[in-house]
């Protein structure tokens, strides 16, 4: 039950990390964010795993990488 209590939609987490919905699909898109379950036409994110790559992103923006080097980064296991 409580892995269920954590998943949130798409346009609930774009207002919890303050972006747009199209970005939280872009992001989904690049292989940023996982989709962990589906609800009709609705995909549904781990909160807090969702969350915590948010915030490397945010930081490695920050560093100057762009997104599809972020995501090449991360694949490879690049921590922050």
């Amino acid at each position: 039950m409580e892995a269920t209590q954590n998943m949130i939609s798409t346009e609930n987490l774009a207002k919890a990390l303050g972006i747009s919905v199209a970005t939280v699909n872009y992001y989904t898109n690049l292989g940023l964010f996982t989709v962990h379950d589906r609800r009709g036409n609705a995909r549904l994110y781990d909160r807090r795993e969702t969350s915590s790559m948010f915030d490397k992103i945010q930081q490695m923006r920050r560093e100057g990488y762009s997104l599809k080097l972020i995501h090449q980064k991360l694949e490879k296991g690049y921590n922050i």
